[in-house]
């Protein structure tokens, strides 16, 4: 392991621990060149799903561009980071548990839609307006129609 200090590559282990329920291994490390102590974690390496574009293209999956676009769509709305985490994690267990290593970027769309559906209104119609492609007033009408419908929002 490289310092982050002086650069050299000659270090010790001083302690080792679980974190993250078991699935990381955090480890002390010492440069044995300037001394200076530094941490480091440790996991197993995923397979990695290739997401395949609209125009054909593939490309690796990306948690980070999940996480984005539903923190824009639940913007300004009363949702925690805690229930975006679990919705990105919930996401990510159903990708990896696929048969196959490639998935439709349409496919995780709907399955960001399906989570957002269940928690806020609001955020679902904002991320099916980029999603669906919305070029018409009538796309956000037809949407926002669906919880107008259901009782569990009438009383809001």
């Amino acid at each position: 392991m490289k310092c982050p200090k002086c650069g050299h590559t000659n270090t010790s282990v001083e302690d080792s621990r679980s974190a993250l329920k078991d699935t990381v291994i955090r480890r002390r490390r010492k440069c044995l060149n300037c001394n200076e102590k530094f941490t480091t974690y440790e996991r197993v390496e995923r397979y990695i799903v290739k997401v395949i574009k609209n125009d054909g293209r593939r490309e690796d999956f990306s948690q980070e561009k999940i996480r984005k676009s539903i923190n824009i769509a639940c913007q300004k709305r009363k949702i925690s980071q805690d229930t975006i985490e679990g919705i990105i994690k919930s996401i990510e267990r159903t990708i990896e548990n696929l048969d196959n290593k490639e998935i439709e970027s349409k496919a995780i769309g709907g399955l960001v839609m399906e989570a957002l559906k269940k928690i806020d209104p609001v955020a679902y119609v904002r991320f099916a307006s980029v999603y669906m492609d919305f070029t018409e007033p009538e796309g956000f009408i037809k949407e926002a129609s669906k919880f107008i419908e259901d009782d569990k929002y009438k009383e809001r």
